[in-house]
């Protein structure tokens, strides 16, 4: 059994699932900390948060950020080049793991259905993919608790769907509301189920789940050590055919 959370940060505090995920984590009684660039734009959408200022690509300001926190949830993205995937998508994790400092606190990733589909995509989209399938690497490598949320279209549901579907093996397709992903990645952090646990998110008619620990239980838990999701295919690139950047970023969070 983990410990369960008093106090999350929250990346990417300003999105429209960010947002979401403060609301609902202030819900359950979490101190909330929220990452922003802007404060005084971040003080009229982010009521009750405390709100700290800082840059994904800053590692200065990162440190003060998660100083204290015993959970984080990333929810933070680019726009959807290839270079802000790099920079932002993949990069913002990897900063703010290294501000850690070898501290290993709660975490709950977001990324995407098909991270694991290597080539089903083409141009941006599967560069894009890529770097998120990467930032989940770092995750596993970095030796924190976690929880990795591959959601399926945003918004694309019915006012009956509220069934959630958790699917391992990145082949599944669907939709998800933004408000039923912020309460998955918030029950995530206090579940112990749903631990070391990487899967696809979507939902469909039905009830809303009522009990969370048995939502998550049955999931296959990632291999400790590995780099891969439970159910990944085997054609995913190994870590030595991985760019120089992502190799020297997980080299450095396994030495800890």
């Amino acid at each position: 059994m983990t410990d369960q959370p008093s106090s999350v940060l929250v990346v990417g505090a300003t999105g429209s699932i960010g947002r979401r995920v403060v609301a609902a984590a202030l819900l359950h009684g979490l101190d909330v900390r929220a990452l922003v660039r802007d404060p005084a734009r971040a003080e009229r959408v982010l009521p009750g948060a405390d709100l700290v200022w800082g840059d994904l690509e800053e590692t200065t300001g990162l440190a003060t950020a998660v100083r204290g926190v015993d959970a984080i949830v990333f929810t933070h993205g680019g726009n959807g080049s290839p270079d802000q995937a790099r920079r932002i998508d993949y990069g913002g994790v990897a900063n703010v793991l290294a501000a850690l400092d070898g501290r290993t606190p709660r975490v709950a990733l977001m990324t995407s259905i098909g991270v694991s589909r290597r080539g089903a995509y083409s141009g941006s989209t599967g560069q894009l993919l890529d770097w998120k399938r990467r930032s989940e690497r770092l995750v596993r490598a970095s030796g924190a608790p976690y929880t990795i949320v591959r959601p399926g279209w945003f918004d694309n549901v019915g006012p009956r769907d509220e069934r959630l579907v958790l699917e391992q093996t990145d082949t599944g397709n669907g939709g998800i509301g933004r408000d039923q992903l912020a309460a998955v990645l918030v029950r995530s952090l206090l579940t112990d189920s749903a631990v070391d646990k990487t899967f696809e998110l979507f939902a469909e008619p039905g009830a809303a789940p009522a009990d969370w620990e048995e939502l998550f239980a049955p999931l296959t838990p990632d291999g400790g050590g590995e780099l891969n999701a439970a159910g990944d295919p085997d054609s995913l690139p190994p870590l030595e055919e991985e760019p120089d950047a992502v190799r020297e970023d997980i080299t450095r969070l396994t030495k800890r």
